[in-house]
């Protein structure tokens, strides 16, 4: 997932490591993303949209794995330091929200990421790091599909045929053998016949 989260980052940004972006800041805003898909407001009816949680949990896997690569540190590097990590923290059970809050919290203080507290919310939405994996791969390709479609420049088409594309994706993550070799070539070739103007 390293590897594969360095190309798409390479694919916005050749030097993307160089920029030294916020990616903190990006975790904590998807916290908050995934607070509204979960429910909080205790002043009118919520349901929770599991999927669509679990997706910003995806999206906070990407932004917490991208604050972790420094100039010069290898993949295996960063993963080794990851399983240290979660080795050596104890794993909280907790609810949603109080996990998304955890997470949060620390990203704004430490304007970093931490791998345990996320592994807590992780296990909180129901997702383990194999189911992670799935869901993760599925989303590298649509940010892929989004580039080739012109999100950078503002003309990608995020809603079609009423949905949007992040709904196209579990629908089609559901259809798909995640075990397939070409697993990622068929999400985007799924995507691609759903997409308008395809």
């Amino acid at each position: 997932m390293l590897a594969m989260q360095d190309r798409m980052n390479q694919r916005v940004h050749p030097q993307w490591i160089d920029q030294q972006y916020e990616w903190y800041r990006a975790v904590w805003i998807e916290c908050g993303e995934l607070m509204d898909h979960q429910g909080y407001k205790w002043w009118k009816k919520q349901d929770t949209d599991l999927e669509q949680v679990q997706l910003e949990v995806v999206d906070i896997w990407h932004f917490g794995m991208s604050a972790l690569f420094a100039a010069g540190k290898s993949h295996e590097a960063i993963a080794a330091e990851m399983l240290a990590e979660l080795e050596n923290s104890e794993q909280k059970s907790t609810d949603v929200l109080t996990a998304t809050e955890a997470l949060a919290s620390h990203s704004l203080v430490s304007r970093s990421f931490s791998v345990a507290l996320f592994r807590d919310l992780l296990l909180a939405v129901g997702l383990d790091f194999v189911t992670l994996y799935r869901q993760y791969v599925g989303k590298n390709v649509l940010n892929f599909f989004r580039q080739d479609h012109g999100y950078k420049d503002g003309s990608y088409i995020k809603t079609w045929a009423g949905k949007e594309d992040n709904v196209h994706l579990v629908e089609v993550l559901t259809e798909l053998d995640s075990d397939a070799a070409d697993f990622a070539d068929q999400v985007y070739a799924a995507l691609a016949s759903r997409y308008p103007g395809e």
